[in-house]
C-alpha cells in the first residue's frame, strides 16, 4: 500500500515554508504538489460557468475555474476535471465518480444547489411577484431540510468508497446580494434578504453533511463579502439576458478571488 501522497504534499508545504523563511529551498517550491492525483467534481460553480474561457463541452468547464487554477499553479501528477454545469447529486454519482480510484489523493466538489432548485428560485424571483418569490424560497428551504441531506450522504459515501485515502474538500455557495447596496432596481430588499438566507441555509446543511463524513467544508461567504451583487464590485453576475446561463454565477474574479483562496486554505 502506497504512502498517502497528500500527507507528503502537506509535509512539503510545511518544509517549503520553513526553508523560505531562511532564504533556502526556493528551487523546490513548485514541486510540492507533484505527487497529488486531483479530481474536481460538482456543478457549475466548480466547472466555472460565468468565468469564460470554456472548453467547448456542454459542461462549460473553464480554465479560470478554481480547480483549473489550482492545478495550473501546482502541477499535480494528474488532474481530472469532471465538474459539469447543471449537475445534481445523481449526476455526480452516475456520471462523475468513475474518475475516482484508490490512488486519488484530493477531491473537490460543490453540489446541492441544483437539487434545491437554485435556477428555478432565481427565475421565479426575477419574473414574478415578491410573494411568489418568497413562497418558492420557502419550498427550496423545505427541500434542503427534508431531502437534500440524504442525497448528499449518497454522494459523499460514494466518494469515500471509491477514493478511500483522498482528502475531500466540499465548497459551499456565496451569498448573492449585499443588502443596502447600490442596486436601485430589480428585486426588493426583502427578496434579496430571503435569497441570502436560503444560501446560508444550504451552506449550513452542506457543512453538516460534509463534517459527518470527515470532509472539509470551504465556506466562500467570507471571501465574497464585499463582492456580492449590489456591492459595486461584484464577483457574481446579476441576471444576464444576453447569456442567461451565466446569471448568478461567479465571474473569473469570483473564481480566483472567492473560491481559489478558500480551496487553498482547506488544504
Amino acid at each position: 500500500m502506497k504512502m498517502s501522497r497528500l500527507v507528503a504534499f502537506s509535509s512539503s508545504l510545511l518544509l517549503g515554508a520553513a526553508l523560505a523563511l531562511t532564504g533556502a529551498g526556493v528551487a523546490n517550491a513548485d514541486s510540492s504538489a507533484a505527487a497529488v492525483d486531483y479530481v474536481a467534481l460538482g456543478d457549475s460553480y466548480s466547472s466555472g460557468v460565468g468565468a469564460g474561457s470554456y472548453d467547448g463541452s456542454s459542461c462549460k468547464r473553464s480554465s479560470r475555474a478554481y480547480p483549473a487554477l489550482w492545478a495550473a499553479a501546482n502541477s499535480p501528477s494528474s488532474f481530472d476535471f469532471a465538474a459539469c454545469s447543471g449537475a445534481r447529486t445523481n449526476d455526480v454519482t452516475s456520471g462523475q465518480l468513475g474518475r475516482l480510484n484508490a490512488s486519488t489523493d484530493l477531491v473537490s466538489i460543490s453540489i446541492g444547489g441544483n437539487d434545491a432548485g437554485f435556477a428555478d428560485v432565481m427565475t421565479t424571483c426575477v419574473l414574478q411577484s415578491e410573494a411568489t418569490c418568497l413562497n418558492r424560497i420557502a419550498t427550496a428551504r423545505a427541500y434542503v431540510d427534508s431531502t437534500l441531506p440524504g442525497r448528499l450522504d449518497s454522494v459523499y459515501s460514494a466518494i469515500r468508497s471509491k477514493a478511500p485515502s483522498a482528502q475531500v474538500v466540499v465548497l459551499g455557495y456565496p451569498r448573492f446580494y449585499q443588502l443596502g447596496g447600490s442596486c436601485i432596481a430589480g428585486l426588493s430588499e426583502k427578496e434579496r434578504s430571503a435569497i441570502n438566507g436560503a444560501s446560508d441555509h444550504l451552506n449550513t446543511a452542506t457543512a453538516k453533511r460534509a463534517a459527518d463524513h470527515g470532509f472539509t467544508f470551504g465556506d466562500v461567504r467570507t471571501t465574497f463579502t464585499g463582492h456580492e451583487i449590489c456591492s459595486g464590485n461584484s464577483w457574481l453576475h446579476s441576471v444576464n439576458w444576453l447569456n442567461i446561463g451565466e446569471s448568478y454565477h461567479p465571474t473569473a474574479a469570483g473564481q480566483s478571488g472567492g473560491y481559489l483562496p478558500v480551496f487553498k486554505s482547506a488544504l
